[in-house]
């Protein structure tokens, strides 16, 4: 049978490609679906890809060090990493050493391997066998056809979800692994129309007609500017030259399971893989499994409330819950609006500079934090773990001096009977409380692994189990996580108290709700606003447009993960300070799911 080797994106693992396997092997393909270098569960770090101490600035082969566009660079490693991925192993060799002895060994990922262990299986005809990438997974898809072109097993095809496009010049003197010259067969790139990745438009700062006519884009196409057009293919199968640009409306992330990409990939790979299936390349049922285990992830995450409420029956977690502070210390509405807007605009300005400051150039100890995105958090953390202290301090003086010394108990960290206290057994037994919580949803997930082959996840990883390295990185990272949700709950949920807080039942916890998940999104929001509004008034990104493309890319694209999530973690937070009168079990649980969430399967080093 014919075979695709699916290789995903960065900060993804196999998974991701769910979409892609499913639909191919409904029509009869082998799909072989890896967790590359540094994701899910590989063992090689993302280090073993490899970096070099220089980064070209705009499309390979367009370069020079006059004009500035070769520079070197150093810092961090993994920021020398990460400005590397564009650059691929099979390059001449002035992009792919230094003189500091550094190589760029595999920029496959590991893919190289996984294609020849897929070409070997008896069931695979090597002879009928393609490729398809998202994102840092097309550099990876780019690499493995580099290295087999001219082989008996050379790819017929290659799908590249958000991809670069390379002048010829820059590998016209590379040679792949038989010692030919090499080669691309039938390349389909599937463009989205809003990629948030500078380098998946070529630098540009929107995706339309000038793009398409370029001289990069009709090399690619091989026609001339006047005939080129997207959703066309140029060129034939047969003899490898067919070249296609569809543009897909959607964004960066959701190109993996665009209905129109599924759709021209599955009738690519058929017409350059030689095979016929009776199921329609229209018929689509992969966003089925998807819409399933989001009910399950909800279903699970929901369940930790009715536990909460059985474990507190038990005289070791009864000793938590204690009766909200009094109404004397809540604001007004004039105050916490203005408390609001003051928070939302904090939160919200920081979060482009200081989660890219942490991805990349914050000098931490890479082996002990190894998680990029992670490093990219901890940035934004620490900044706004420090604004919240100093503003703490401020409130706490202001308490001291008006209505008795209670700031402990009043901003949720104490108990009632002992108001001038941080309470250590409250935070202890909130911690042992915690453990059970999120140690059920640990389970179904393993369970949900176990039994079905799935993680509990919509698209993109959340959670999954851990392997021994990323149980340890978790618990690296939690404590900062920790740290911070309980500031930021005692904050939001107790400093920011208002008349709703006091309502019992279902209205007084949706006004309750409502408020704290303003404050708690509304400056990401901000920043989806920023980013999204120009983009889709086709002037570009607003991350690109104000800030400069340095601080695009990875966490603007996270916005659509990262909203969705802190709004499930406002509903735990608003019940469990309702429900228990300190902010420690809300914080620490929704910590916890947000440390898993970053260290179960994204980019380790």
């Amino acid at each position: 049978m014919p075979a695709v080797l699916l290789l995903h994106g960065y900060q993804n693992d196999h998974e991701t490609n769910a979409a892609y396997a499913i639909e191919l092997a409904r029509r009869g393909v082998v799909v072989m679906s890896i967790d590359e270098y540094g994701h899910g569960v590989s063992q090689p770090g993302l280090k073993n890809r490899g970096f070099v101490n220089h980064v070209v600035k705009v499309n390979y082969g367009e370069e020079s060090e006059e004009a500035g566009t070769f520079k070197k660079i150093g810092s961090t490693e993994r920021y020398r990493l990460l400005m590397n991925f564009s650059n691929l192993s099979f390059f001449n060799p002035i992009y792919i050493t230094d003189e500091a002895g550094n190589v760029l060994t595999d920029s496959s990922c590991g893919g190289i391997y996984a294609y020849a262990a897929l070409s070997a299986m008896p069931q695979v005809d090597p002879s009928r066998m393609g490729i398809s990438g998202h994102s840092m997974g097309t550099w990876a898809g780019w690499s493995v056809a580099a290295a087999y072109s001219g082989t008996d097993i050379e790819p017929k095809a290659t799908v590249l979800q958000c991809g670069e496009l390379f002048r010829n010049s820059v590998f016209s003197d590379s040679v792949s692994l038989a010692g030919t010259p090499i080669h691309f067969n039938n390349v389909l790139l599937l463009q989205a129309k809003w990629d948030e990745f500078s380098y998946f438009r070529d630098y540009q700062r929107v995706v339309d007609d000038r793009l398409l006519k370029s001289d990069l884009r009709t090399e690619f196409l091989g026609t001339s500017p006047d005939q080129a057009a997207w959703n066309t293919t140029y060129g034939t199968f047969i003899d490898g030259s067919s070249r296609r640009m569809e543009l897909l409306f959607t964004n960066h992330r959701l190109t993996t399971h665009n209905s129109q990409g599924l759709k021209t990939a599955v009738e690519w790979f058929e017409e350059a893989l030689g095979f016929s299936s009776e199921i329609q390349s229209t018929d689509q049922i992969a966003m089925g499994k998807e819409w399933l285990v989001l009910l399950a992830m909800l279903l699970v995450l929901a369940a930790i409330l009715p536990l909460y409420e059985l474990l507190m029956e038990i005289p070791f977690f009864a000793r938590i819950r204690q009766p909200l502070p009094s109404k004397a210390g809540i604001k007004g509405t004039k105050a916490w609006w203005k408390g609001a807007v003051i928070t939302m605009l904090i939160a919200g300005l920081t979060y482009p500079f200081m989660t890219q400051l942490g991805h990349a150039l914050l000098p931490l100890p890479e082996n002990i934090f190894s998680m990029t995105v992670g490093n990219g958090f901890i940035g934004w953390y620490s900044l706004l773990i420090l604004v919240m202290i100093i503003t703490t301090a401020i409130g706490w003086k202001k308490a001291k001096t008006a209505q008795g010394f209670e700031a402990w108990y009043d901003i949720g960290l104490g108990r009632a009977e002992k108001k001038e206290k941080l309470s250590w057994e409250l935070l202890g037994r909130s911690l042992v409380l915690m453990l059970l919580l999120v140690g059920m949803v640990y389970l179904m997930t393993a369970i949900a692994g176990w039994c079905f082959g799935l993680d509990l996840r919509f698209i993109w990883p959340f959670f999954k189990t851990f392997t021994l390295r990323r149980l340890g990185q978790f618990c690296v990272y939690y404590p900062i996580f920790a740290v911070f949700f309980i500031l930021n709950n005692s904050k939001i949920m107790a400093s920011m108290r208002t008349e709703a807080s006091y309502e019992p039942g279902l209205k007084g916890f949706l006004g309750s709700w409502l408020r704290n998940a303003l404050l708690m999104v509304g400056g990401v929001l901000l920043i989806v606003l920023i980013e999204y509004i120009p983009f889709f008034l086709n002037i570009g990104p607003g991350a690109d447009v104000l800030f400069g493309s340095t601080f695009g890319g990875p966490f603007m694209s996270l916005l659509i993960l990262f909203v969705p999530q802190v709004l499930v973690f406002s509903v735990f937070c608003t019940y469990f300070y309702r429900r228990s009168g300190s902010v420690y079990v809300g914080a620490l649980t929704v910590a916890a799911l947000a440390a898993w969430i970053v260290t179960g399967g994204s980019s380790i080093l």
